[in-house]
């Protein structure tokens, strides 16, 4: 292991903190990398040095803070550059141990076409192709990863679009616009097999995970093992990703994902993920194996010492993302800071995180903030711990999806372990999360404390006026008796004869509140705004982003429905219509970009407003 000493993690947050804490354990020394943005990230915390780089993408910089640093060896997390076959070769080239697959096998599996021919060459089965011309097809990018670079088409011009939109966002994202078309199995489970391989010829799986519950391709559930896959599949399921596995010359940790339609045993490959998996800890808890010290390990030279026939999954670990994102907008991306942050503790809940009071949260990353997992015996066990591990979690300041995943936990279909990849998408309707209406009193109760009235106090919110006067809180019509019993730790309070602890946080004339995972930014009412936000048919930003295409120009005749703008931003593409017909103005925009949340973008005018004017 000695070889590998120091480490240099080539990445950041939770990921870092992680792969930081198994190192760390093998008495290893940590090295790591940071960006402007990353000055005051919990991962610097974490390690035992880092260097400073412009980029987590730039190959020169990361050898030199390796230089810098005195590593011997390279850990690239996952996302950034942890599937580069280049940065395998460079790495290798530089003297350094790279902890990772082969550059070969990284270069295959990352062409979704040439990782589909070996799979079938191993005698994998595989998703048959569209060339049939039926329909729904899925597009996608093959050199895509990650969720991103796909998209379904269910008609010709459906899939004409998909196909654009897809190699365009596939050039941005990976510089590569090459796209497969498949056919799309509707009401399928998305099933990964974990893998581990040494130099020495042995390979092993460890059991499968469940990873249907998807929103747009991003996974927001896993869980281990499948509640739908017994022993014979998952011996027949292992088997295939073992020989996939052996068949491109495999050394490390990696996943061989399938996708397996909602009735019967089959199963299809859908690509295989070169790298640690973001829900790898639900394998860890199951197996009893830390996927990070088999890897390096592995890296090492040392044997697996793994036999199949023994590795047995003991109970049952379900993972939730927290992602920084709106659930209330159209889970659009969400900034700002960090205002306080408390993690959840008891029996079998883990948490691997990437944040703490104080940090910055922006557009220039994933946004992935933290995730909760929860281990039991059994799977009833496992959800009920992660169910009441969400609502203790307290994370403010920056809007997240904690409330929304342990509501859509309580789902009949959820419980019954019922999922399918489309499950999400169809029920969001019915998955709309309101917060508790104590949130807003208590966020008075909390404000009116720090102002020290000496008596009646009065607060406009823009969720209304509200007046904090003799035990009681009016907001409009309806009053709640109140009293509050402590202030030190957050707020605890009595309203309307139930005491409960909140989560607080107040930022100038602004206070954030939460209890049971969610959460309220009672914001101070502020003036309207004028200027360019002023004119008529002013179009704003839903989301903080990068703008990747504008298809108009100041003076453009447009009709509705006319994608004008499409804006990026934390892996998500998200386009701006013209809301009616009319004339593109105030337009002052170009590729590159950066807008903030509510930025006004261009005003569509329409023809009855330009004869007024007239």
């Amino acid at each position: 292991m000695l070889a590998l000493d120091p480490v240099l993690i080539a990445n950041r947050g939770e990921i870092a903190v992680r792969i930081a804490r198994t190192v760390h354990g093998l008495g290893l020394r940590s090295a790591g990398v940071y960006t402007a943005p990353d000055a005051a990230s919990p991962h610097l915390g974490a390690l035992d040095a880092a260097a400073r780089i412009e980029s987590y993408l730039d190959v020169d910089e990361l050898l030199r803070a390796a230089a810098l640093t005195g590593a011997r060896s390279i850990h690239p997390g996952y996302g950034f550059l942890s599937e580069s076959a280049a940065f395998a070769r460079t790495v290798e080239a530089a003297g350094l141990v790279w902890i990772g697959p082969p550059a070969q096998a990284i270069e295959l599996m990352s062409d979704k076409g040439a990782a589909k021919h070996a799979a079938e060459q191993a005698g994998v089965p595989v998703i048959p192709s569209g060339d049939d011309g039926g329909y729904p097809l899925i597009v996608k990018a093959v050199a895509g990863g990650g969720g991103r670079g796909m998209r379904i088409a269910r008609s010709a011009s459906e899939l004409v679009q998909a196909r654009a939109a897809t190699a365009r966002e596939a050039k941005a994202a990976f510089g590569d616009d090459r796209v497969i078309v498949e056919r799309h199995l509707e009401r399928a489970r998305h099933i990964e097999v974990q893998v581990l391989a040494d130099g020495h010829g042995a390979v092993v799986h460890l059991g499968e995970r469940e990873c249907s519950l998807q929103r747009r391709h991003q996974k927001v559930v896993e869980e281990a093992p499948s509640p739908v896959v017994g022993e014979q599949r998952r011996e027949r399921m292992g088997a295939a990703a073992v020989a996939l596995t052996r068949a491109c010359g495999y050394r490390g940790a990696g996943t061989v994902e399938f996708i397996a339609p909602a009735c019967g045993s089959d199963f299809f490959f859908l690509e295989m993920n070169t790298r640690l998996q973001v829900e790898h800890p639900v394998t860890e808890l199951v197996y009893g194996i830390d996927l990070v010290e088999a890897q390096l390990r592995i890296a090492a030279g040392e044997h697996l010492g793994l036999e199949q026939d023994a590795l047995r999954p003991e109970g049952h670990a379900i993972e939730a993302r927290i992602y920084a994102e709106n659930p209330a907008a159209g889970f659009l991306p969400a900034t700002g800071t960090v205002l306080a942050y408390r993690e959840p503790h008891g029996p079998g809940v883990r948490v691997d995180s990437g944040v703490r009071r104080g940090t910055p949260v922006g557009t220039s990353f994933d946004p992935l903030l933290a995730k909760v997992i929860a281990h039991g015996p059994d799977r009833e066990r496992a959800l009920a711990r992660l169910h009441r591990a969400l609502g203790e979690l307290e994370l403010l300041g920056v809007a997240t999806n904690a409330a929304f995943t342990r509501t859509l936990l309580e789902r009949d279909e959820v419980r019954a372990g019922e999922q399918d990849t489309g499950l999400l998408e169809r029920v969001l309707d019915e998955l709309e999360v309101e917060p508790p209406d104590d949130l807003l009193p208590a966020a008075a109760l909390a404000a009116a404390g720090t102002a020290h009235p000496a008596g009646p106090w009065r607060r406009a919110f823009e969720q209304g006026s509200v007046r904090v006067a003799s035990g009681t809180v009016s907001l409009g019509q309806r009053s709640w008796r109140a009293e509050v019993l402590e202030t030190e730790d957050g707020l605890t309070a009595e309203l309307n004869g139930v005491t409960r602890r909140y989560a607080v946080a107040i930022a100038g004339d602004d206070v954030w509140i939460g209890r049971d995972g969610h959460q309220l930014a009672a914001l101070a009412r502020r003036t309207i705004r004028s200027g360019a936000a002023a004119l008529a048919g002013s179009l704003e930003a839903p989301m903080p982003g990068t703008v990747v295409l504008v298809n108009v120009a100041e003076g453009d005749t447009v009709s509705a429905g006319d994608v004008l703008i499409v804006l990026e931003s934390m892996k998500m593409e998200l386009s701006i219509t013209a809301p009616h017909a009319g004339t593109v103005e105030g337009l002052d925009l170009v590729p590159g970009d950066r807008v903030a949340l509510e930025q006004p973008l261009l005003a569509v005018t329409a023809p009855a407003y330009q004869e007024d004017a007239r």
